[in-house]
């Protein structure tokens, strides 16, 4: 067993991966691919006889199993509502699986392409499957899931980068002073926008957690699938100038609402979720920090010029939601 939590994966090596899939009675032939992953580990396996399969190793120590399960019986709600995304394959009864103090599931192989921002008409297709997707999350709360919160999403890695010096000394008090500005802003905008639902959302929903088919786009990975407002799962998908994003809002809107009303004052949150998403990816990217694989992946992560981009791009994001209050 290894009790680092900052280097959780050390003991999973390609025959404890191997012995973990078949000790749920599915024979392996020995052939494996890493798939891209960094919070969790994911490999593609090659079984005897049948299809490949997606192998998710979940990142020990981060969700309970409660809340796994919840994202679990999330997707297969999904899948039943016939709401196209890669749910975890049912085996013995469980979708959830240990091995060596490890939890995985397995997940069919799905392929696909990557979905294309620039095409109005399939961010219109995106915006039916998003609306039916949020008419499926209205329909009850998750339990053990986290909740989009300025306080989860900005003030808790602000207060972890400075706990565990991240930020350069010279740069810490400009840091100091632009985090709180900003968040008192944020503050102040979901104030203004007043109450919103908050359903169970993909909570990730960027065009690298789609697949487009030639029948449309399959959802993946609903590792970050939380409770907040519909707006989280659209922003994400809008990219370019400010008219061009306002034209790809529309056309998602326009999809979206067939199946599911929005709340347009949700529309005033999207340079705030922006905001927080920028310091919690911060946050992020340093809780793992001293995870071998992230140095590896993210050089550019932790260096003056990162913290002092990180800055300005903070500031940017201040005159754009003050000119929303």
């Amino acid at each position: 067993m290894n009790n680092n939590p900052n280097t959780p994966y050390a003991n999973l090596n390609p025959d404890s991966i191997l012995d973990a899939i078949e000790s749920i009675g599915i024979q392996c032939n020995g052939s494996m691919l890493v798939l891209n992953s960094y919070e969790n580990r994911v490999y593609q396996i090659g079984i005897n006889d049948a299809e490949p399969v997606i192998a998710k190793f979940y990142r020990p120590r981060r969700w309970s199993n409660e809340a796994i399960l919840e994202e679990h019986q999330f997707a297969a709600e999904l899948l039943a509502l016939e709401i196209p995304v890669v749910a975890p394959l049912v085996i013995e009864d469980k979708t959830l699986h240990d091995f060596n103090d490890f939890r995985f599931a397995l997940f069919p192989r799905q392929g696909g392409r990557g979905l294309e921002l620039d095409s109005l008409e399939q961010l219109e297709w995106m915006g039916r499957f998003i609306g039916r997707l949020h008419a499926a999350g209205a329909c009850r709360p998750f339990r053990y899931r986290h909740t989009l919160t300025v306080d989860y999403f900005g003030f808790k890695p602000y207060d972890f980068l400075i706990k565990n010096n991240f930020i350069p000394v010279h740069l810490e008090q400009k840091f100091n002073d632009t985090i709180h500005t900003g968040l008192k802003h944020i503050e102040t905008i979901f104030q203004q926008t007043g109450e919103i639902n908050q359903i169970r959302l993909h909570g990730d929903c960027h065009a690298g957690n789609v697949l487009w088919r030639d029948s449309g786009p399959h959802i993946v990975d609903l590792d970050d699938c939380m409770m907040g407002p519909a707006i989280q799962d659209i922003w994400m998908l809008l990219s370019g100038n400010p008219m061009e994003m306002q034209v790809q809002l529309e056309r998602i809107l326009q999809g979206y609402c067939e199946f599911h009303d929005f709340n347009y004052r949700e529309l005033h949150l999207i340079e705030a979720l922006r905001t927080l998403r920028m310091l919690h990816y911060s946050g992020w990217l340093a809780k793992r920090w001293e995870d071998p694989a992230f140095p590896l992946n993210f050089p550019w992560f932790n260096t003056t010029h990162y913290w002092q981009e990180q800055l300005n791009n903070l500031n940017e994001q201040i005159q754009l939601l003050m000119e929303l209050e």
